[in-house]
C-alpha cells in the first residue's frame, strides 16, 4: 500500500521532502558550476568591469544614504543618525518659498527649449554626414564638428561673456545688420536664448555619434534596391535611413525627456547674474546656493531629491507612451 502511495503521490506531482532538498541542492551545484565556468572563461571581462563597479557603488549608491537628511534638520556635528527627524518639513518650505516657481520655471523652460533645439538637430546632422561622398571632407567636417565639446566649460562661458559685451562679437554682427549695441547678458530676456544657442553648437556635433553608428547598422542592399526602383535621396532617407533610426531616436528621446529637470548648474552658475536671475535661476544653481553659500543642507537634499523624483516620473511616462505608440521602449 505504501508503495502505492508514493507512485501515486510520484504520478501526481509529490516528491518526498528529501528528494527535493537533493533536487534544490542538485540545482545549486549546476549554477554553481555554470558560473564558475562562465568566471573562468570571461575573467578579464569580469577584471575590466570591476573599477566600474566600484566606482558606482562608492560615488553612486552609497551617497543614497545621505538622503536620509531631506527628512531630518541635519546638523553636521550630531550626524545623520543623532539629527532631528522633522519629515516632510523641508519639502513644505520648499514648495512654499517665494523662489519655487519661478526656479521650476526658468527649469522647464530651459531644458524644453534645449530639447527642442538640441535633440532633433545632431540627426539632422548625422543624416547629412551620411550624404557626403567624400571621406575626407567627412572626416573633417566630422572633426570641426566635434571639437566644441572637448573645449573647457569655463573657456566656452568666458568666451560668450566677451562676445556679449558692448564691443563684443555678438554686437558688431547685430550692429553690422542695423541693430543696436546692448550688453546682452545683462537682460533676462537674453539669457535663454544664448544659453541655448551656445548648448546646441557645442554639443550637436558629438551626440550626431551615437546617430552615426546606428546608420552604419542598416543594410546598404536597401539603398541599392531602393535606388534600381528610381527613388531619389530624399526618398531614400524618408523611406529607409529614418526607419532605420527610429529605435535609436525613441531610446535617446526618452532618456532626454527623463533628465528635464536635471539641467547642470555650472553653465548657469558662470554666465547669470543678480540681473538675469529672473529667467536664469534654475533648480540646481538655487540647490548650490542654499546648500553651500547658506549650509542649509537638508533643504538642498530635500530639493534635489524632490529634483529627482519628477525625473523618475517624467523617464516612466516617456517609456510607457513610447511601448504603447512606437512598441520601443527602454524597460
Amino acid at each position: 500500500c505504501s508503495s502505492d502511495l508514493a507512485r501515486t503521490l510520484a504520478w501526481r506531482g509529490f516528491q518526498p521532502k528529501d528528494g527535493l532538498e537533493t533536487s534544490k541542492r542538485e540545482d545549486f551545484m549546476e549554477r554553481k558550476s555554470t558560473w564558475r565556468q562562465d568566471f573562468a572563461r570571461n575573467k578579464y571581462k569580469y577584471l575590466i568591469f570591476l573599477p566600474v563597479t566600484m566606482y558606482l557603488l562608492l560615488f553612486c549608491y552609497k551617497p543614497m544614504y545621505g538622503a536620509i537628511i531631506a527628512f531630518q534638520k541635519y546638523r553636521p556635528a550630531l550626524g545623520i543618525l543623532k539629527s532631528q527627524w522633522v519629515g516632510f518639513e523641508n519639502f513644505e518650505n520648499f514648495f512654499g518659498d517665494f523662489y519655487f516657481a519661478r526656479t521650476l520655471r526658468n527649469t522647464l523652460l530651459l531644458s524644453c527649449y534645449q530639447l527642442a533645439w538640441g535633440f532633433p538637430l545632431p540627426i539632422l546632422f548625422a543624416l547629412l554626414l551620411n550624404e557626403l561622398k567624400s571621406p575626407r571632407f567627412k572626416r573633417f567636417v566630422q572633426t570641426t564638428s566635434y571639437l566644441p565639446h572637448f573645449i573647457s566649460l569655463v573657456v566656452v562661458c568666458s568666451l560668450i561673456k566677451q562676445f556679449s559685451l558692448t564691443k563684443g562679437l555678438f554686437n558688431e554682427i547685430i550692429a553690422f545688420f542695423g541693430g543696436e549695441r546692448t550688453p546682452l547678458l545683462q537682460y533676462p530676456n537674453n539669457f535663454r536664448t544664448i544659453y541655448v544657442a551656445s548648448e546646441v553648437w557645442q554639443h550637436f556635433g558629438w551626440n550626431s555619434i551615437i546617430y552615426l553608428a546606428a546608420l552604419t547598422s542598416i543594410d546598404p542592399a536597401l539603398y541599392e534596391a531602393a535606388e534600381i526602383d528610381g527613388a531619389g535621396r530624399l526618398r531614400r532617407a524618408l523611406h529607409i535611413t529614418i526607419p532605420g533610426l527610429t529605435s535609436t531616436i525613441t531610446m535617446m528621446l526618452i532618456l532626454n525627456v527623463g533628465g528635464i529637470l536635471s539641467l547642470g548648474s555650472e553653465k548657469v552658475l558662470l554666465l547669470y547674474n543678480q540681473a538675469t536671475y529672473k529667467t536664469a535661476d534654475i533648480i540646481s544653481t538655487y540647490t548650490y546656493r542654499k546648500g553651500l553659500i547658506e549650509s542649509d543642507f537638508s533643504f538642498s537634499t530635500a530639493v534635489g531629491l524632490f529634483n529627482s523624483a519628477v525625473n523618475v516620473c517624467f523617464l516612466i511616462s516617456a517609456n510607457l507612451l513610447s511601448k504603447k505608440v512606437t512598441d520601443v521602449g527602454l524597460f
